[in-house]
């Protein structure tokens, strides 16, 4: 009886979303068309501007190496403050108040901000990231840290040891390799984050990739996404094996 009351429900949620997106099946069905326009207008790609690709794909990496790293440095108090084998109740939720706050803001919303403050280029883009990344890496060194064997808190609560060495002692060295697993993956999604945020001209590959598209220079644009694609997958594919290495120790 309750897993019938539970499809039922499932199916009455799904239903209530598939109402509020007012889909036309008529025009989903005439879009075919459109798209394969669209598409053949990104191929064959112009390869003469593959030195642009490359010089901004690295400006990219950069924006995310230093937008994850600021972002890593401000989310490890956060993440600390929040966790509920840490601290009392009250600065839990002052610390996960400021995370979810910061996590509501778009990255778009962000770019825009630091583009107003400091111009348009990839120090805008680089804040940006940094800020963005607090909202989701804190919450992720969180999760880890309140994952901690208890026990070995307990023991060295029993012995007398302060809050920070308990912190340092007791959370930190069964925590690390998480951390750094994660930091790894936020670097990652980063630098597809990075892209994004050309949109607003907050520097990277996205802002010449919006530029060849806002000039239907499809062929160019399609030169820029390629050359991302390839260069993300490999860096994928490297931080999937040290996220591994760092797993098994």
């Amino acid at each position: 009886m309750v897993k019938i009351l539970i499809l039922l429900a499932v199916i009455i949620v799904y239903s209530w979303a598939w109402e509020g997106l007012k889909v036309d099946l008529k025009s989903l069905k005439d879009s075919g068309g459109y798209i394969a326009d669209f598409v053949s207008r990104l191929f064959p790609p112009d390869l003469t501007i593959l030195d642009v690709a490359w010089e901004k794909l690295l400006e990219t990496i950069q924006m995310s190496l230093w937008g994850t790293t600021i972002g890593a440095i401000i989310s490890l108090p956060i993440a600390v403050l929040s966790a509920n084998n840490l601290v009392p109740w009250w600065v839990r939720w002052v610390a996960n108040f400021i995370q979810n706050a910061v996590r509501s803001i778009p990255s778009i919303i962000l770019g825009l901000l630091f583009v107003a403050a400091t111009g348009l280029g990839a120090p805008a883009g680089t804040l940006a990231l940094g800020i963005y990344t607090v909202g989701y890496l804190g919450k992720f060194y969180q999760t880890a840290i309140e994952s901690v064997d208890r026990y070995s808190l307990e023991a060295l609560q029993v012995s007398g040891a302060s809050w920070f060495q308990i912190a340092q002692y007791g959370v930190m060295p069964q925590v690390l390799p998480l951390l750094l697993g994660y930091t790894l993956y936020m670097f990652e999604y980063n630098i597809r984050a990075a892209s994004v945020l050309g949109v607003v001209g907050a520097g990277g590959i996205g802002f010449e990739l919006v530029n060849y598209i806002r000039g239907f220079e499809y062929n160019k644009a399609t030169t820029m996404m390629l050359v991302l694609l390839v260069v993300v997958t490999g860096i994928d594919i490297v931080s999937s094996q040290l996220r591994r290495s760092l797993e098994q120790k």
